[in-house]
């Protein structure tokens, strides 16, 4: 393996596991951040003379640890806190004064940035950060707004960090509860870039949807009597449960009625189901339930003629209720118009607000082409083709003009399967 890569493999291994441990030893977030970032690019430099260490995430811990440490000498913060800087938390190991139950590391990093006194989008965006390293660019595209927004954001919320003196640990376990919502919005987010890459020439980031799933199970695990964990489960297994079938070997999008349905992950789309129906005996819904109820209904369809269109618009009206969103609107347009026509989908787009979001445009664009207006199909599916983050796409979307321009009896499709929400 070239160092590159694996500087690249420690980065999404390591990285949210630095920096919460110089978080925890400093209590200065930008503080943590420069000094892991100086940690990965002195390995760049220093690791192909060396070679790259047994475990990387020590090396990397311990150099930015350093760092860390040279910066409070410099700026003369006590000899206190340099002292607390030198006891670093192993990871694996249980951390002091820790009452909370929770022992996975990532999972402690997240319920870390879910404090109560931050408002919940803060929440979120910080443990995306720390998390799994996504960029400010990466995390606004979750919440569907500006990158300077976003930014602005982020930096409110560290400084109320430092100000308020917000402690960064993980609270005891009766505590827990009162931030379980944020905790599930990041793994839901977190899950959302993997499943579709918010730039970049591929579609799908598999490793970090993978580690949402992981983290939701061990989430569910601890919390067993919370549906709305269950559901979050259900939902991403479900989901994650079609991702070998998303991509062609061209590296081109595939709908999801081309996908080959017989290469779905079986295991997966059993066991989602039966936590969703375990969710679901708790009676009380919400709206991660609805959308793994939305993602059985295709899961579970054998062929894409049998989805129940009607069932899961009627769904989408549901989730509206807890999550009034114009995205939300958007995929129950499409729902509607798979149930009742097209002509009935292109009516509920008209009011809907989502600049800069191509699949509005690549909606519009297959509602006209289904209703024979192909120059104006054309034009949307180009205006999406503009929008679109990923290569994989922009490729898919490109032919899709070919075809409307070419062929403008040819059949239609759609261009991809609603997907999870992309705001909690």
């Amino acid at each position: 393996m070239d160092v590159e890569t694996a500087v690249a493999e420690a980065f999404r291994d390591e990285w949210g596991q630095v920096v919460a441990t110089l978080i925890r030893v400093t209590g200065d977030w930008d503080l943590a951040e420069e000094c892991a970032q100086e940690a990965f690019a002195l390995a760049l430099r220093t690791w192909p003379r060396d070679g790259v260490p047994r475990k990387p995430g020590a090396w990397l811990t311990t150099a930015a640890r350093n760092r860390a440490t040279d910066r409070l000498r410099r700026d003369a913060v006590g000899a206190a806190k340099l002292e607390e800087a030198a006891r670093v938390h192993v990871p694996g190991e249980p951390a002091p004064d820790d009452d909370s139950g929770v022992t996975d590391d990532r999972l402690r990093l997240i319920f870390t940035c879910c404090h109560p006194a931050l408002a919940t989008e803060a929440q979120v965006a910080l443990a995306l950060r720390t998390l799994a390293g996504l960029s400010t660019a990466e995390i606004a595209r979750a919440f569907l707004v500006p990158e300077a927004t976003m930014s602005q954001r982020l930096v409110r919320v560290k400084r109320k960090i430092r100000h308020a003196r917000i402690p960064y640990r993980v609270p005891p376990a009766h505590l827990l509860p009162e931030r379980t919502n944020a905790v599930l919005g990041v793994l839901y987010l977190t899950f959302n870039e993997g499943y579709s890459a918010s730039a970049g020439p591929d579609l799908q980031r598999p490793d970090l949807a993978a580690e949402a799933v992981r983290l939701a199970r061990v989430l569910a695990g601890l919390m067993p009597d919370e549906p709305e964990a269950l559901g979050l489960l259900a939902l991403l297994l479900l989901q994650h449960a079609r991702r070998a079938t998303r991509v062609g070997d061209d590296g081109e999008l595939v709908p999801l009625e081309e996908q080959d349905r017989t290469r779905w992950d079986a295991e997966r789309i059993t066991e989602g189901t039966q936590v969703l129906e375990t969710a679901l005996r708790r009676r009380r819904p919400g709206p991660y339930q609805i959308q793994a109820a939305i993602a059985a209904c295709h899961a579970t369809a054998a062929r894409a003629a049998d989805t129940d269109w009607p069932q899961i618009a009627g769904l989408y009206r549901e989730l509206r209720k807890f999550v009034p969103s114009a995205v939300v609107d958007l995929n129950r347009a499409v729902a509607v118009g798979m149930a009742e026509g097209p002509a009935a989908g292109l009516a509920l787009l008209d009011d809907l607000d989502l600049p800069n979001y191509h699949l509005l445009p690549a909606t519009r664009a297959d509602f006209l082409r289904r209703l024979g207006r192909h120059d104006e199909a054309a034009r949307w599916y180009a205006a999406a083709r503009e929008l679109a983050p990923t290569d994989a796409e922009r490729a898919y979307l490109t032919r899709r003009i070919s075809e409307t321009v070419s062929f403008p009896g040819a059949p239609v499709r759609r261009v991809d399967e609603p997907r999870p929400e992309e705001t909690p």
